[in-house]
């Protein structure tokens, strides 16, 4: 069996991880730019890592919410908090350069969000170990 299989919610608290990990990297760049040069890691204050780090993110995200959906509760709105919080967060300048600590706080709490409900929705749902379509949606269904 799969470790997955076992725990599926490991995809999510590792996504949880490096969202939060993406979050705090951006909102600790500021503090830290002045000092970048000291210990020549300037590449951390470019746009391409930051967008890096948040693709890997939004992969990790889709992959552990599309699981869950499929293979355990059938909801796809986690998947909604997930590609918003990202957009967001793509985006966080949009608000211009004053507000952008706040959309990128705002933007990695929907990414957390997302993966959260996906694991509350995990422990509700102990009867969907074989599929989507099986015992829960056929009992919805009716």
């Amino acid at each position: 069996m799969n470790p997955i299989d076992e725990n599926p919610t490991k995809l999510d608290r590792l996504g949880i991880w490096v969202s939060s990990l993406c979050a705090l990297h951006c909102l600790a760049l500021p503090v830290l730019v002045p000092l970048l040069p000291l210990i020549g890691s300037s590449f951390f204050a470019q746009v391409w890592f930051e967008r890096t780090i948040l693709t890997f993110s939004m992969l990790l995200g889709a992959v552990a919410l599309l699981s869950g959906a499929l293979r355990y509760h059938g909801k796809y709105y986690p998947l909604v908090l997930l590609f918003s919080g990202g957009a967001i967060y793509w985006n966080k300048d949009i608000l211009g350069h004053h507000y952008e600590p706040f959309t990128i706080a705002f933007g990695a709490l929907l990414i957390v969000a997302g993966h959260w409900v996906n694991m509350r929705l995990y422990r509700q749902c102990k009867c969907c170990k074989k599929t989507v379509f099986s015992e829960h949606l056929s009992t919805e269904l009716k």
